[in-house]
């Protein structure tokens, strides 16, 4: 019987004895490991249930599950060689983690500012572990919403019933400072349940009555519809506010909590910490929040969610488009955390949020793109992709979660983004356009240009109904994923190297599944009749026994090449050319099923079936088509001995990439034999392979 994800997942990594503690947030496992030199990556990476495994700083590293990550982490928890391994629950209690993209990504965007590194990591750590229960009130909301407009349930606040059902998703959001200065100081290595206390008085009846006091005076601000007192504590002026809703004030309160927390742990005899650290703390970080800090943070946020609603009035287009454009590139990085606080605050604050609504474009250019992969994987008969594919796009139409598609397959396809970002702009411009032609109307009656909402939604299929000028939204987000989704079925996500790759692996499992029939001697009529049609266009056309070099030069064979992935026959069988000349020539005549858009890259289908890859050099990829002046266009027909590319091989060398151009056989195994002619020299257009049926 073989072993299980959870076993498979700790022998790759190294063994329980190289596990130091191992945590989870939302799709990914955690592991702080002795030495991250053991983990065997490429094990990780081909595992089926993984979708991606991403190494960190230092001895850190992170394995990609997807939804189903909680059920993992238990698994393995509770192997028997995990016994005694440390372990925590979801929140990832320090553990240090940059935002999940692959390793050259973040070398390239991150670490090299270190405090910048830490701050980003301090929101998300602040915000991820409440991720599932700010979900499951969106959709809760989205659902109430959708019974609304549809008049199964009223829309009235005084019925016993309405106020219950608003209390189970209020109860989030209202009590959310008291979770983000948790988990904040959580992060910052202070008792957590210190700063969710002191984040708490601030919301109590008591301090909340201070505004109806006799002694304290307010003042109505028109603009942001909230009211702002103070109040006369001790002969001391106290700026009073509603801090239910509110993340800045928790997030600033843990941060001097950590500072005076630490320092009377190392002023206190270890013998009366207990007591005393929290006692103090309570009281100088309570008094200093209250004061000083609360106020701070209510002003910070009204002053940025102020500054973002004066641009989305007056720049509209460039705010409808900048969103989604950025947000691809700040969610990997983990860089979007700031955003969902403003959102939260603007709710707070304006009543309203404005930010979400193009968010959602992206997303929906996400959840397209990972719909047109799907498409593709089920066309050519990928059942690892078709499987991934399809996991990431339930979690996203139906979660609003990106996740498991970006870590899952956009960050190791790099066509995707490319693609991708073509329907974020579009969508963009859509919803900037609808926008300012239909504009939003507040419950308090103001005019807003663009699509506005009330409530905090993850931006999914289930949560449409709670954006206000609804049918503006859905229309932006379909022209969003419609894009997306039509770009990558139309030029693929994928090099030639890599379809080529799946489409010898489709063809491979059909010969073993064919092969097995036989093997039982099983031959129905059916199977006749599939056989007669297949072989009749083959009869037809001229019959292709030999494969010419696209290339004069000196010819090896495939495991001289220094290439792993054609040496394994994993392409097919065929050769390597050391060129002498720079024109790359057709090897046989057919059609042109892939033409490289840089150049080094060829894929031919003969009228008989037989599909051969020219590639031009090995990693000239990278290049991007510099020295490749290519002389066909994709579907073209070709004739053997007609021009693919003029390659300036010596540009190839400056770029300290190798020459050698390599060609295979890709449905080798659609053949009885492919036979290579090595160690000779020939000119272009001499044959070089032979094939028999």
């Amino acid at each position: 019987m073989a072993d299980s994800l959870a076993s498979q997942i700790i022998t790759a990594i190294g063994g329980p004895e190289n596990v130091r503690s191992l945590t989870h947030c939302a799709t990914r496992l955690r592991f702080e490991l002795v030495d991250a030199s053991k983990v065997d990556q490429n094990s990780l990476e081909h595992m089926q249930g993984v979708l991606g495994a991403v190494p960190q700083g230092g001895d850190r590293f992170q394995v990609v599950i997807g939804g189903g990550v909680a059920t993992v982490y238990e698994n393995i928890m509770h192997l028997p060689e995990m016994a005694g391994v440390g372990g925590a629950s979801a929140s990832g209690d320090g553990q240090k983690s940059n935002a999940d993209v692959k390793a050259e990504a973040r070398s390239k965007a991150r670490g090299k500012v270190a405090w910048l590194d830490s701050f980003f990591e301090y929101l998300s750590d602040s915000f991820r572990p409440i991720l599932g229960v700010l979900l499951g009130a969106s959709i809760i909301i989205a659902l109430v919403n959708l019974l609304i407009s549809l008049n199964v349930i009223p829309n009235d606040e005084a019925s016993a019933g309405w106020v219950f059902v608003k209390a189970i998703w209020k109860g989030v959001f209202y009590f959310l400072p008291i979770m983000v200065a948790y988990n904040a100081s959580k992060k910052l290595k202070v008792d957590p349940w210190l700063g969710g206390a002191i984040m708490a008085m601030l919301m109590t009846p008591q301090f909340t009555g201070l505004m109806d006091a006799k002694t304290t005076t307010c003042v109505e601000n028109a603009a942001l519809g909230t009211k702002s007192c103070m109040a006369n504590i001790f002969g001391l002026p106290m700026a009073l506010s509603d801090y239910s809703g509110n993340v800045f004030v928790p997030l600033l309160m843990a941060a001097v909590l950590a500072l005076v927390y630490h320092g009377l742990k190392r002023i206190i005899p270890e013998s009366v910490q207990l007591v005393f650290v929290p006692f103090f703390c309570m009281i100088i970080v309570g008094a200093l929040t209250a004061f000083i800090i609360g106020p701070i943070g209510v002003w910070v946020g009204n002053g940025l969610g102020v500054g973002l609603a004066w641009m989305n009035t007056h720049a509209p287009f460039i705010f409808a488009i900048i969103i989604p454009m950025l947000y691809p590139f700040l969610v990997p990085l983990g860089l979007h955390w700031p955003l969902n606080a403003l959102m939260l605050m603007n709710i707070q604050t304006l009543g309203y949020d404005f930010i979400q609504g193009p968010m959602g474009v992206w997303n929906f250019a996400c959840f397209g793109a990972t719909a047109g992969v799907l498409f593709l994987a089920v066309r050519d008969k990928d059942k690892d992709m078709r499987q991934t594919a399809l996991g990431a796009l339930a979690a996203g139409l139906l979660g609003g979660v990106s996740e498991p598609s970006l870590y899952g397959i956009h960050l190791r396809y790099k066509l995707i983004y490319k693609r991708m970002l073509v329907g974020c702009g579009l969508g963009g411009v859509v919803i900037a356009i609808l926008g300012w032609l239909f504009p939003s109307v507040t419950a308090a009656g103001q005019t807003v240009h663009g699509v506005t909402t009330t409530a905090f939604a993850f931006t999914s299929l289930l949560t449409i109904p709670v954006f206000n000028q609804m049918w503006v939204y859905a229309v932006s987000i379909a022209v969003s994923f419609l894009t997306s989704f039509l770009l990558i079925i139309t030029f693929d996500y994928r090099t030639p190297e890599q379809k080529a790759e799946v489409l010898a692996r489709a063809a491979a499992n059909q010969k073993t599944a064919v092969s097995s029939v036989e093997a039982k001697g099983v031959a129905p009529a059916a199977a006749t009749v599939t056989a007669t049609k297949t072989e009749a266009p083959a009869a037809a056309a001229a019959t292709t026994t030999v494969v010419n070099a696209p290339v004069a030069g000196h010819v090896i064979s495939l495991d001289e090449t220094g290439d792993p992935v054609f040496a394994s026959r994993a392409l097919g069988e065929g050769v390597g050319i050391q060129p002498a000349d720079s024109t790359v020539v057709a090897p046989v005549s057919g059609v042109l099923q892939t033409v490289a858009e840089t150049g080094h890259a060829f894929g031919i289908k003969t009228d008989d079936g037989v599909e051969v890859l020219v590639h031009v050099g090995i990693d000239t990829v990278k290049m991007n088509g510099e020295g490749f002046d290519v002389k066909v266009k994709a579907n073209e027909h070709v004739n053997a001995g007609d021009n693919l590319v003029v390659v300036d091989f010596d540009k190839v060398k400056e770029a300290g990439y190798s020459t050698t151009t390599l060609m295979t056989v890709l449905n080798t195994v659609a053949f009885a034999s492919v036979t290579p002619k090595t160690g000779v020299d020939v000119k272009a257009g001499e044959s070089v392979i032979d094939i028999q049926r």
